[in-house]
């Protein structure tokens, strides 16, 4: 019997039969990875939806600590009563002149340090040894003396001093240079690239394109070892200013807190000297005659020749403004400060300067890095993790002469390995839509307004489109309502939507029972201002001002502001913040008791316990 007839009768395996199976292995395959496209590309575009919340109320909280130096000024213009009574008010506002002391050594030799003190000691000169002595110190998590930083800081002043605005930098084919991002506090992001990339050197060229405090928990850590390094190698680590070194920034997003907490003794004199030498930081560094690199963008105004001459601390645009896709040059209505500019203005500008490139920084990226306006402009942003554990990449460049930007990216992790991309996203979705909804909690009794207006019928139902305008029009987020609306109310049937249902498993904790909605929730939302406020007029730092001081000071807050609160309120919420009738108030532990209680983390601690 042939082979042929042993296929007709079904005893082998003929060629249509196995195309039939390759067949339908390649269609499984074809579906498999259309489905794996599909939910990778829906776990992308939660994780987008994500970061851009993040991003959005980070810039609403910058916009507001601008809106705060405002109040400032107009605070020292109008609070008579209290500048009177304390004259050093202006210098703790706006940090001190240091002219009060004479030299260094009115702060340095006055601080001894003991033999009990285990940490780095630092030998001036400074040497690469130095550098590594900190490196290595750091990562045991030892503490470097006050007096070692007051001496960083003072020679770290003299050095910058005598430095242009701009710093003018070679490269070559065999001396590549390395650009750095924002860097925020995270210590292991800068150990990591250190890890990579080598430390600095005199044949291992870097620039830190600044914002290298707050935020994160080791902002003083990241400084020293920047200083350290650019005071033993001044031509080879280069710094630039970022919006956030800056007096008024710290105050609000931590660096402050860091310092007085680090240094419970002598962490007053370092954030005077500290805020003295940020004015002194160049404003950024040209390379080979054809890369601009500054930490937040440009205008259409941006007079290079002027910059190089003007004074470091009025250069607001480049030290706060965004590329965008859109043409011209509008406000940066997000950040509240700087401006957003187009492909059209940064072809202008470099044009004008015979300049090819603007690096910057200043945006955090997803992937650490981004190109845009025809590869003119390029952001790295050197902080992973930067909103939460696996929210974005870090990433670094290196360049040389005559080749192309090489980028290098990484991310941080406590990890042996990292985890699934679903969980990450879950993790990174879950504190986003928490803050927001934090955000949207302290502005409960205007969107309930604003949906009312809305619900003519008085059904407490919307159609999507009018809730979403509703959510836009008080919260001013430039977010996707739409996309975000499953996360935050419930819809009936017909697609309507429940707009009291936005605060159904979240709501302000009352720590006066008797106050009203609108005032709790006012003093929710400014609190951070508040205490900035607070703070700075503590000026013995006791944590107590007067009933006095306290009903001027709000006075003042809620005609700055437009805050449409009554004084009798003030003075009756005032009256009961006096606990021991003494006629003062310990505003700090005030404010700590007006927080967000989320219902559900209640469930998930009974469930805690039942477990």
């Amino acid at each position: 019997m042939s082979t042929h007839d042993l296929e007709d009768m079904g005893c082998g395996t003929s060629s249509s039969t196995k195309d039939r199976k390759s067949e339908k292995v390649l269609k499984a395959a074809l579906v498999i990875q259309n489905w794996y496209r599909g939910y990778s590309a829906r776990l992308k575009a939660r994780q987008r939806y994500a970061l851009t919340i993040f991003q959005s109320i980070e810039y609403a909280d910058e916009q507001g600590q601008l809106q705060l130096s405002n109040f400032f000024s107009f605070m020292l213009e109008n609070y008579t009563q209290i500048h009177k009574k304390d004259p050093e008010l202006l210098a703790r506002l706006f940090g001190s002149t240091l002219q009060d002391y004479k030299d260094r050594q009115d702060y340095v030799s006055h601080i001894d340090v003991p033999d009990s003190y285990h940490g780095p000691r630092l030998q001036f000169p400074l040497t690469f040894t130095d550098i590594d002595l900190l490196v290595e110190a750091f990562k045991q998590q030892q503490i470097l003396h006050a007096h070692y930083v007051l001496e960083v800081l003072f020679e770290t002043k003299k050095v910058l001093k005598q430095m242009p605005n701009f710093t003018h930098v070679k490269t070559s084919p065999s001396k590549e240079l390395t650009i750095c991002g924002d860097l925020h506090g995270k210590l292991d992001d800068l150990f990591l690239i250190f890890y990579k990339n080598g430390l600095p050197s005199g044949s291992n060229t870097y620039i830190f394109n600044g914002d290298f405090v707050d935020r994160g928990k080791h902002s003083i850590e990241i400084l020293m070892i920047l200083f350290v390094s650019f005071l033993v190698y001044p031509n080879d680590l280069h710094l630039n200013r970022g919006n956030h070194e800056d007096f008024m920034m710290n105050l609000r997003y931590g660096f402050t807190k860091e310092i007085l907490h680090k240094y419970k003794i002598h962490g007053k004199k370092i954030l005077q000297i500290l805020e003295d030498v940020y004015t002194w930081l160049p404003i950024g560094t040209i390379i080979d005659s054809e890369i601009l690199v500054i930490h937040g963008g440009i205008s259409e105004s941006t007079d290079l020749n002027l910059l190089h001459r003007i004074e470091r601390n009025k250069v607001i645009d480049i030290l706060w403004s965004d590329p965008r896709g859109k043409r011209g040059c509008y406000p940066n209505t997000s950040r509240g400060g700087g401006c957003y500019f187009g492909p059209d203005i940064t072809s202008k500008v470099l044009n004008k300067y015979q300049l090819k490139m603007l690096i910057r920084s200043h945006e955090c990226k997803p992937e650490g890095y981004e190109i845009c306006h025809d590869g003119k402009v390029v952001t790295v942003f050197s902080a992973s993790n930067y909103y939460e554990e696996g929210s974005n990449r870090g990433a670094y460049i290196k360049l040389c002469s005559g080749m192309n930007l090489r980028f290098f990216q990484y991310q941080v992790t406590k990890a042996t390995c990292l985890r699934p991309l679903y969980q990450r996203v879950n993790t990174i979705e879950s504190s986003a839509i928490r803050i927001l909804k934090e955000r949207m909690i302290s502005r409960k009794t205007d969107l309930i307004h604003a949906f009312q207006l809305q619900d003519r019928s008085k059904s407490g139902k919307l159609p999507m489109g009018q809730w979403a305008f509703s959510m836009e029009n008080v919260l001013g987020l430039n977010l996707p309502w739409r996309s975000l609306s499953p996360h935050l109310v419930t819809t009936d049937k017909s697609g309507n939507i429940n707009y009291m249902s936005s605060f159904e498993d979240i709501h302000i904790q009352k720590p006066v029972k008797e106050a009203q909605s609108t005032l709790i929730e006012t003093l929710y939302r400014y609190r951070s201002d508040l205490q900035i406020i607070f703070n700075i007029i503590d000026s013995d730092h006791s944590g107590l001002i007067s009933m006095e001081e306290f009903r001027a000071m709000w006075k003042l807050f809620n005609s700055h502001y437009s805050i449409h609160i009554d004084d009798f309120q003030i003075d009756d919420l005032a009256e009961r913040m006096d606990l021991n009738k003494d006629g003062s108030i310990d505003f700090n532990e005030f404010l700590k008791a007006f927080y967000v209680v989320h219902k559900l983390d209640n469930v998930n601690k009974s469930d805690s316990k039942l477990a």
